[in-house]
């Protein structure tokens, strides 16, 4: 069980590599950002905005980070949800993280 403040969904799901239903434990940062493709099997690609400041100009620009996220089936996050991911150990080449919620009024 995670102690994030996070709900527990109501589906139920057999993956293993759910921090939920499964034996996953989840440690370090959580992000929230936005779905931008869900093409890959129990995996989406999560994109999240953040300001860079430019030292020189003394002014700053944006900047996107894509990460690869692990997506349970109880969750099943769409592209355009907006989702919470958090690390967790290494489940493939590219992929650190799961979606642990989706987020309302974000």
């Amino acid at each position: 069980m995670i102690d994030l403040k996070t709900k527990t969904p109501e589906k139920e799901c057999n993956d293993k590599n759910c921090p939920f239903h499964g034996s996953l434990s989840i440690r370090g940062r959580t992000l929230v950002g936005e779905v931008a493709s869900e093409k890959m099997d129990k995996t989406v690609v999560v994109e999240r905005e953040f300001a860079q400041k430019i030292p020189k100009y003394e002014r700053y620009e944006r900047r996107t980070s894509r990460i690869h996220a692990h997506n349970p089936p109880c969750i099943n996050a769409n592209v355009g949800d907006k989702v919470r991911i958090a690390e967790c150990r290494r489940l493939s080449k590219l992929k650190s993280f799961v979606v642990i919620g989706k987020e309302e009024g974000y």
